[in-house]
């Protein structure tokens, strides 16, 4: 893509031309200039400047006359909500991947031209701010401009508009670029609106769209990405499946649920920690838990409140995060808070060493989520339904997120803290000590919720999923040469009690050889729990096989049923529970 980026009446001296390390939604650094070449600058009198480079992502210009005009170009061959793709059917552009911008000038604001290929009648989606010329946009400062992402191209464009009963109608567009069908596209846009319908109910109120409008830029390619990316009022979302595939198309929906939310949870209720958003280093809060991993508990309970999700599929998800933190050696090193700040190591950071993440690591998304759906059926058990997650989410919205609206388009005005959370909650609840000490074990301790004893007052039984049988321990087990071998190895796990570490490889299990890893599955299978069978491996490291003794535990992993599918009568008390919890609320 050819770049030409003007900035006018700069004061004197050096001007700090740079590209961006980091992404609005992105914590990790990308380091964006490592696409960019062939950079030209010139003065406003088209004299050529040589700037000089501090730094890889910094061009420092002198000798200018106040106007400095850099072109360059930039590569980018990637579709997701972090980085740039050009092709020949459309340009698909984070801003930060694309668009160099000064120090000094960040409050300016920006003026915007789309150019597409000669011939090629594209068209423009994004939420800049709109001008007479459909190619031409604004954006009142840095930080809005950077966190405008733009589809440029022949997509499929639905809209619909919607009132929340105490503004006036947005709009919302679906700029969609896939390869199905027109009858394909009207049906995500009516899944799409039922999400949008079914998630304000939770806020009571939309947020007022800079522009009136909210942009779902959507890209499913079978050379895209899977990727959601949150924006102040608009969202990206990338996939390699088709609308046409129905186990594609959940997860499809479960991102739009996830980044439509987010236009409240991360773009306006807001942790102090990445507001304002620093586009030249890595971004760390200790706080998504909470905005990234409450966020994730809403994906699956909205598409099921929705109508676009069974409930049995939603308790498989919610089964997979009590799975997740229950079995984690991660939970006992770090809290959910220590998780969260990690997020520059891992959301979608780049390294090519290894490390022991699946021991000493538990995804922010994955731990919040799980801990959104025990404060739910918390509330709602220590109120007697009279408070739910969906007021406490209402409640932040009021104090942080709606205020914060007062503030420049791109610009939270009011931001939470850790503290505001627990304050917040003991405020809904009417119980400090009750707030104080889910914070204290589970937030910011290393303590699991009893989510057996809450699933059950909404008539659900949490329940081991595979009773009586036998499991390693989760390692992954990868095809070797003459056996299995072995990825990393949970601590205290079967395996890891054996003595196994990663790479080594199994060759015999209990005197019987080991070929293939469903061999391995197969000779457990027929073994029940309790005692121990001898195992043999040969160290990554080579020398003689050991031989050590592998104890025979019964597989944990638990699932969730409906009670009524055990025998039981559900109470009146826990019908309404679950009726309150996962029925609808949208006003149809």
């Amino acid at each position: 893509m050819q770049v030409e980026a003007t900035f006018a009446e700069v004061p004197p001296g050096p001007l700090a031309v740079r590209m961006s390390r980091s992404s609005p939604g992105r914590y990790a650094l990308h380091e964006f200039a490592k696409n960019v070449f062939d950079v030209e600058v010139k003065d406003g009198r088209g004299r050529v400047l040589t700037p000089q480079r501090p730094t890889l992502h910094q061009w420092d210009v002198t000798g200018h006359d106040g106007t400095v005009v850099v072109s360059y170009r930039v590569y980018g061959d990637r579709v997701d909500g972090t980085y740039l793709s050009v092709d020949a059917t459309h340009g698909h552009l984070n801003m930060p991947a694309s668009l160099m911008w000064a120090k000094g000038l960040e409050q300016r604001a920006a003026r915007v031209e789309f150019v597409p290929p000669p011939g090629q009648p594209w068209n423009v989606a994004t939420q800049l701010f709109p001008t007479s010329d459909p190619r031409v946009f604004t954006a009142p400062n840095l930080q809005y401009l950077m966190d405008s992402p733009t589809e440029v191209g022949m997509f499929t464009l639905k809209t619909f508009s919607l009132a929340d009963g105490r503004n006036p109608a947005q709009t919302y567009r679906i700029a969609l670029h896939h390869a199905g069908t027109e009858a394909e596209a009207d049906a995500f846009a009516g899944d799409v609106e039922a999400i949008v319908r079914e998630t304000l109910p939770i806020f009571g109120e939309f947020p007022r769209y800079d522009a009136g409008t909210y942009t779902f830029l959507s890209d499913y390619l079978p050379w895209a990405n899977g990727d959601g990316m949150e924006h102040r009022n608009s969202t990206v979302l990338s996939s390699t499946g088709a609308l046409a595939v129905p186990s594609q198309r959940q997860g499809i929906l479960g991102t739009v649920a996830h980044e439509f939310f987010h236009s409240w949870n991360m773009e306006r209720i807001r942790s102090r920690g990445v507001e304002p958003f620093d586009f030249d280093d890595a971004n760390v809060s200790k706080d998504l838990w909470f905005g990234e991993g409450v966020t994730s508990y809403y994906d699956a309970l909205i598409v099921h409140r929705a109508g676009l999700q069974s409930r049995e599929d939603m308790l498989d998800d919610y089964a997979g995060l009590i799975n997740a933190i229950a079995l984690s050696p991660g939970r006992g090193f770090r809290t959910a808070e220590e998780m969260s700040q990690l997020a520059p190591f891992v959301d979608a950071a780049v390294s090519i060493d290894r490390t022991n993440w699946q021991n000493t690591f538990i995804s922010y998304y994955t731990w919040g989520a799980a801990l959104g759906l025990a404060m739910d059926l918390s509330l709602r058990d220590l109120t007697g339904g009279k408070a739910t997650m969906d007021d406490y989410m209402r409640m932040m919205w009021t104090e942080y997120g709606l205020p914060g609206t007062k503030a420049a388009p791109g610009v939270v005005g009011k931001t939470y803290t850790a503290e505001d959370l627990q304050g917040r909650l003991a405020q809904l609840s009417g119980n400090a000590t009750f707030a104080r000490e889910f914070f204290g074990k589970f937030v910011q301790g290393h303590e699991a919720p009893d989510f057996a004893t809450l699933f059950a007052r909404a008539g659900f039984v949490v329940r081991k999923r595979a009773a009586g049988k036998v499991w390693a321990g989760g390692a992954p087990l990868v095809q070797g040469t003459g056996g299995v071998r072995v990825g990393v190895v949970p601590f205290d796990s079967p395996l890891y009690k054996a003595g196994l570490a990663q790479d080594d490889q199994i060759t015999a299990l209990d005197g019987a050889e080991i070929t293939s890893a469903q061999q391995f599955t197969d000779a457990l299978a027929k073994r029940t729990p309790g005692g121990a069978v001898p195992i043999t491996f040969v160290r990554r490291s080579g020398g003689a096989p050991v031989t050590a003794s592998l104890p025979l535990e019964e597989d944990p992993r638990v699932e969730i049923v409906a009670a009524e599918s055990t025998g039981a009568t559900l109470t009146a008390e826990q019908q309404a529970v679950r009726a309150s919890w996962l029925g609808s609320k949208a006003r149809r």
